[in-house]
């Protein structure tokens, strides 16, 4: 097995609103998370995660183009139902997803959901958070450690589905044999360190145990919000 998913309500959400979805064969992975009022939060992840299993099932090659189109339309068909349906007003979604292409890893990015990569020991993170307080750190206004702690930590400055900026991150990261993928909702980095996550992945050698010991600490460090996360090992680079 070279890849898994791992999703758990958390200990105060009364319901998921994450999502997920992996196809190894094509090498294309996606984490969603989902908000805004009753249910809708989990409505706007599926409609984005639909989005990426259509694109997966009519292209059989990794483009970057393509990810883009996959993340408009989801936007749109987001919008789309708010529209028709009054209780989905206002929802939204992150979506951070990537496709296996050759010699890079192809990625599109909104939101606060991440990516990692972890190389010979060292964990790093590949995605930018389209959130407030990552904004304050850029601006060396507050450090790593408080936006960790801010009280408005979880505000984000770019979704689908809402109004304002809502173009996607696109980037190529370069891959190498034995390279371990982190894709992951807020609700695992808000639980758990960087630091934490990297002595993990140093320290399990299978990747389903891997994968249940960072879901544990999450939700043993309060479980404040839905976890998602999946882990993919590149056997091939």
């Amino acid at each position: 097995m070279t890849a898994t998913l791992k999703t758990d309500v958390g200990k105060v959400r009364r319901q998921n609103e994450d999502a997920a979805w992996l196809d190894e064969k094509l090498g294309v992975f996606a984490v969603a998370d989902g908000m805004g009022g009753h249910l809708a939060g989990e409505v706007a992840s599926g409609i984005a995660i639909d989005a990426v299993k259509r694109m997966a099932a009519s292209h059989d090659i990794a483009s970057i183009s393509v990810m883009r189109d996959a993340v408009n339309a989801a936007h749109q068909a987001i919008l789309a139902r708010a529209k028709e349906n009054p209780a989905c007003a206002g929802m939204g979604t992150t979506l951070s997803m990537m496709w296996r292409g050759g010699h890079y890893m192809y990625i599109a990015h909104v939101g606060d959901s991440r990516i990692y990569r972890f190389r010979g020991g060292a964990l790093e993170q590949i995605t930018q958070d389209h959130s407030l307080v990552e904004e304050l750190v850029r601006a060396r206004i507050i450090t790593r450690e408080e936006a960790r702690r801010h009280p408005r930590r979880n505000i984000i400055t770019r979704a689908l589905g809402t109004q304002g900026d809502n173009a996607p991150d696109l980037l190529a990261a370069d891959r190498q044999k034995g390279d371990l993928w982190l894709l992951c909702s807020d609700g695992l980095t808000g639980m758990v360190s960087d630091e934490e996550i990297a002595c993990t992945l140093s320290r399990e050698t299978s990747l389903d145990a891997a994968a249940d010991s960072l879901l544990a600490q999450a939700l043993n460090a309060g479980g404040r919000d839905n976890v998602t996360l999946i882990l993919w090992r590149d056997e091939e680079g």
